[in-house]
């Protein structure tokens, strides 16, 4: 199997390194689409191995070449309001080409939508919920299916409809790794609430949107990019380009015994490199040379952990577990470093999140969710850290935090000069919160911490491994930070509920 752990670092290394060594090329410079094509070169070196599905990598290989061929096709670059819902586009696609494919999973769904229309009352106060912040800061596209979030309530409707479970274990799926559509539950309701709507009446259209999104999900796509805007790109030509171009790998994956809760997310968190998280945002973000040097350092931490764990790893998802668990101890040891950690940060955030309610009353159904995942990940980090300082003790030997077992390497972070010399970046005398304010910049944007495009490739190693079964969303309790140290709200998640 050391063969196998070997490659997936080594995949998942060269994504995550095409994305940074790209962002600090061009950081402060103009953005193309062409900028992208160093993580398209290492995803096209990604090669199935040993029992692993070959059709699982087709889907992941082919929708990178297909996004990144159809967008150079379509504009030179993507202004930063339009790049993220460049994810956004493939599952859509995905959904109906299934639909034509199998009648079955067709009629399946129609079920399902009937039922959503019977769920009023359910989508209702889950909507009323998210508008008031009841479940405090949120991920309305969780990876999970934490309260507040689009799965959560999916998973409530399709545990009281009549399909075939493998049906709604696809269903599932495809609004969480999976990415049906932009929206988020609840965001039609706000903001008919502030025009005027009775709450009754702005509850019927939330429910029309939520079967809009299932019934006709690349016509709702096209209909909310209008709505917000979009202008980089014609994403009708974009979606109906992609249906041709992924068709044969949706077939064979179909044919091929490939669950259908991973044919509707493989192709779509594998894309988000190309024009997301490298993409003019970025680079803009990535001026400050104290928030370059934190991804820089946490790559390093990742690469250097993971490496020296080769011969350790038991089995494939020790691998993931590890490379997130490392970034997250390198993020809480950096924050530490200014004399703060998750406890302080989950507090200020959340207190914060609901004077943001109270101002935003329309915020995007998203406003809040990437400092979700950064209090989830130094919430994390903070964990293993603790532990290690008391296991240090006053010994004053190395600080080596342990996740699953194995040292987490965090050298890299006080041998990186920017870090270690925050002097540099503001008055000197007074330099002690630095690097905890590129981190506060980095809360509202953690892709390369957490990492997403390490995360994906891996995701489709495991996946290729165990193709028959849904790979996500994850099953597990996420331990959400502001859920352990600030919300009660565990009672409302569906982690062990899922279908």
């Amino acid at each position: 199997m050391k063969e196998l752990y070997e490659k997936m670092v080594n995949e998942a290394m060269a994504a995550q390194r095409a994305d940074v060594e790209t962002v600090k090329r061009k950081r402060g410079q103009e953005f193309v689409i062409e900028d992208t094509k160093a993580y398209v070169d290492a995803a096209n070196k990604m090669k199935p191995i040993g029992e692993q599905s070959e059709a699982v990598f087709r889907l992941h290989v082919d929708s990178i070449n297909a996004h990144y061929e159809i967008l150079k096709g379509l504009t030179k670059t993507v202004r930063p309001e339009d790049d993220p819902f460049v994810e956004h586009y493939q599952t859509p696609v995905i959904l109906e080409i299934l639909y034509d494919e199998d009648e079955k999973f067709k009629k399946s769904m129609e079920v399902f939508i009937d039922a959503i229309g019977k769920a009023e009352a359910l989508i209702g106060r889950e909507s009323v919920r998210r508008y008031g912040g009841f479940y405090g800061p949120t991920c309305v596209v969780d990876f999970a299916l934490i309260p507040g979030s689009t799965s959560n309530v999916v998973n409530r409707i399709l545990k009281e409809t009549d399909i075939p479970v493998e049906h709604k274990r696809a269903i599932l799926a495809a609004k969480s790794w999976g990415m049906n559509t932009s929206y988020g539950i609840g965001d039609v309701f706000a903001n008919e609430v502030e025009n005027g709507a009775t709450v009754a009446d702005a509850v019927k259209k939330e429910v029309e949107m939520v079967k809009y999104i299932y019934d006709s999900p690349v016509e709702a796509q096209a209909k909310l990019m209008d709505l917000v805007g979009h202008t980089s790109f014609d994403v009708r030509k974009y979606m109906s380009e992609y249906r041709n171009r992924m068709r044969g790998a949706v077939k064979e994956a179909v044919y091929g015994g490939v669950h259908y809760g991973n044919i509707v997310t493989v192709p779509a968190y594998c894309v988000g490199d190309i024009a997301h998280h490298i993409a003019q945002s970025t680079f803009n973000m990535c001026k400050d040379d104290v928030v370059m040097a934190v991804i820089e350092a946490t790559t390093e931490v990742m690469e250097s952990t993971l490496r020296n764990a080769i011969d350790k790893f038991k089995n494939e998802y020790q691998l993931l577990s590890l490379a997130t668990g490392s970034t997250a101890c390198a993020v809480e040891y950096i924050l530490e470093l200014d004399g703060f950690n998750a406890p302080m940060i989950v507090d200020l955030l959340t207190k914060r999140f609901h004077n943001f309610v109270q101002l935003y009353p329309t915020r995007s159904a998203a406003a809040e969710l990437h400092n979700h995942d950064f209090m989830d990940m130094i919430y994390r980090g903070w964990r293993h850290l603790d532990m290690a300082r008391r296991m240090v003790n006053g010994a004053g030997t190395e600080l080596t935090p342990k996740v699953a077992g194995f040292d987490v390497d965090l050298k890299p972070i006080s041998e990186n000069e920017v870090l270690m010399n925050p002097q540099r970046y503001a008055y000197p005398g007074c330099a002690i919160s630095v690097r905890f304010s590129a981190l506060m910049r980095l809360a509202d944007y953690p892709c390369l911490l957490t990492s997403e495009p390490v995360t994906a490739t891996m995701m489709t190693n495991v996946i290729a491994l165990h193709k028959d079964k849904p790979g996500a969303p994850a099953r597990v309790c996420k331990e959400c930070g502001a859920a352990c140290l600030v919300d009660f709200r565990h009672q409302w998640c569906q982690w062990k509920e899922a279908v």
